[in-house]
């Protein structure tokens, strides 16, 4: 298999694509495009590999086969390798995973333009306006539930790391470039994200990235 990803500091679908792949256990190799940059708009039209999206990331090869969008990428693993891999066992558990994961897909579009994923920022002062703010309280109230019903078995939002996690990591990461105020049971929830292991790996690949994007370096008015 091979996934195709975007600027490790900025992508933040991208990184639920790789968290998906290292989620799954299968070997796969990872292959950068350097998005936005003076040649992206060749790149996109020249690279057989992202025609199947059109340009966007990231986009999972396994053989002749090909997928796009991150929660198809899930979907996809999932069946590969076994679902419980990816999603809780209980009925209830799973319905309420696949629910935040369809709506994290799905909606935010406030916080998303507001505060652009950009692991290697850290912007204080920033004003959120009433939509931005009005998801934040739904995320943090859909991680509280989480938490309470079924995170007694781990850290995470359904007590080990899954779909859900791997979905809302870019948040983790929003929430810490932007300074937003959480209540403590989210800190820790996040604290346990950022340490991961692979999620450390792609900060530490985001950090050493030379290219800047400007227009993700600052939060949209």
């Amino acid at each position: 298999m091979k996934l195709i990803i975007g600027n490790k500091n900025y992508s933040s679908w991208s990184l639920r694509g790789w968290l998906a792949c290292k989620q799954s256990g299968l070997h796969f190799e990872e292959i950068t495009v350097p998005l936005y940059g003076d040649d992206w708009e060749h790149i996109k039209k020249s690279t057989d590999d992202l025609a199947p999206s059109q340009g966007k990331v990231p986009i999972l090869w396994d053989g002749d086969g090909v997928v796009w969008d991150s929660l198809a990428i899930i979907e996809y693993l999932a069946d590969k390798v076994g679902r419980d891999r990816f999603w809780p066992k209980a009925d209830d558990a799973r319905a309420m995973a696949r629910s935040m994961v369809a709506e994290m897909h799905s909606s935010y579009l406030a916080l998303r333009r507001t505060c652009p994923m950009n692991i290697r920022a850290r912007v204080e002062g920033i004003e959120l306006n009433a939509d931005v703010r009005t998801d934040i309280v739904r995320i943090l109230t859909l991680w509280a539930e989480a938490r309470a019903r079924f995170g007694k078995g781990g850290p995470f939002l359904f007590g080990t790391f899954g779909a859900a996690d791997v979905i809302y990591a870019p948040v983790v990461s929003r929430f810490l470039t932007y300074g937003i105020g959480v209540p403590g049971f989210a800190q820790a929830y996040m604290q346990a994200v950022w340490e991961h292991e692979w999620m450390q790996a792609w900060i530490a690949a985001a950090e050493s990235e030379e290219w800047v994007i400007e227009q993700f370096e600052q939060p949209v008015a």
